[in-house]
């Protein structure tokens, strides 16, 4: 077997199809949402509220569904369940495409659940886990940078195809695209290692095992919730501060100055997951979650604080830097402080309970706002998180 640090060894072509996986899902089923809101009002007058609910309703299934990963993975295996939600979600965009009717349109979102169990942070992070040990913090971060990608490539080449196509078959040939690139690519490199082959620590498709904790025993120890509380608080106050960004700037810096700052957050999101990629092996992963959180945190206080531009746009990049953090550190954090055989399990009751956490961030701030009639508390409100976060996670070093 050839080791982990050579370009031959056969986990980084799992990386690769994992990057695909997340580019996917993250691209169609996230980043997309924003124009399949903008098409499907046009094309037949239903309320942002209503659409908006389908969505909420989507990731609200896909994070209690993927509580149930460790069954799964058991039941299915890595290959079939990734396969399956490549199906589901390829299945789902078509569905929204020829939705006529809002219960069809639910309907659509509630299968694209299902996509994020098959394709998502959970199974992702259990099959790059199972092929690396040395280097599992730069081949889950290259993984992930799928994750970013999605914003950058998938939603602009999908409004490019919407223009030209129309809704309807721009959808239908997104998901025959998916369909082709993905099933191969899943087919041939996602799997966990041969047995004589695999690292000590993850190994996803196992019997049974004495060290396997259940979930009433993980929900009992501390070190699981000092885990999840911080990233949960801080998923929140960064997925709030990425939903309301726009708002907050344009009146400070003018719409082109705002997107320009969107812009410049998602480019240093790419680049803080590579960079985190290159190091993250030699950190302590909870000092470097609690550096990125505090990092967060400053550039909230400066974009409250101030009206300069320049600084804005500063500040904006500085947050950019570590949104990615926020999904890589977790699964390098788990295999460090809980039994191998228990990863799956716990990644997956962490997930469903940050997701579901995080999910509430938008309207937080949203209230915050409501409330104060500006974002200042708004933004407060995110800092405290961030600094709250940063305190818990790095208190169980």
């Amino acid at each position: 077997m050839c080791e982990e640090t050579s370009p031959r060894y056969a986990g980084w072509r799992v990386v690769f199809a994992c990057f695909l996986l997340a580019l996917a899902i993250f691209g169609f089923a996230l980043y997309g949402q924003g124009v399949y809101l903008v098409e499907l009002q046009r094309r037949h007058g239903w309320p942002a509220s209503l659409i908006a609910g389908a969505s909420t309703l989507s990731l609200l299934l896909g994070s209690v569904i993927t509580i149930f990963t460790d069954e799964i993975v058991k039941w299915l295996g890595l290959k079939r369940l990734a396969l399956a939600g490549i199906a589901s979600l390829a299945a789902a965009m078509v569905l929204i495409a020829s939705a006529s009717s809002p219960w069809q349109l639910y309907a659509a979102f509630a299968l694209m659940s299902l996509g994020w169990v098959g394709m998502g942070t959970v199974t992702i992070s259990t099959v790059v886990g199972a092929w690396f040990e040395r280097r599992r913090g730069l081949a889950i971060s290259l993984a992930f940078l799928g994750a970013s990608s999605g914003g950058v490539v998938v939603a602009p080449l999908l409004v490019v195809l919407v223009k030209h196509a129309g809704f309807h078959s721009a959808m239908l040939i997104a998901s025959t695209i998916l369909l082709v690139v993905l099933v191969p690519a899943a087919l041939a490199w996602i799997a966990p290692p041969p047995a004589s082959a695999a690292m000590p620590g993850i190994h996803a498709e196992r019997t049974s095992s004495p060290e396997v904790v259940s979930r009433a025993q993980l929900m009992r120890r501390l070190g699981f919730w000092t885990i999840t509380i911080p990233f949960s608080l801080g998923v929140a106050a960064q997925v709030g501060f990425i939903v309301h960004q726009i708002a907050i700037l344009q009146p400070k810096i003018g719409p082109v100055g705002a997107g320009l700052a969107v812009s410049v957050m998602t480019s240093m999101a790419i680049a803080g997951r590579l960079s985190l990629g290159m190091v993250a092996d030699r950190l302590n992963p909870r000092i470097a979650a609690s550096a990125s959180l505090l990092s967060q945190a400053a550039a909230l206080l400066t974009i409250r604080l101030t009206d300069d531009p320049s600084l804005m746009l500063a500040a904006s990049a500085v947050f950019g830097f570590s949104v990615g953090n926020l999904i890589t550190l977790p699964p390098l954090i788990i295999p460090r402080e809980f039994e191998a055989a228990s990863f799956t399990l716990v990644m997956g009751l962490f997930t469903a309970i940050s997701g579901t956490v995080g999910a509430l961030g938008p309207v937080l701030l949203g209230l915050a706002h409501g409330w104060s009639g500006d974002y200042g508390l708004a933004l407060l409100l995110a800092i405290v998180l961030e600094v709250t976060a940063a305190a818990i996670v790095v208190g169980r070093r």
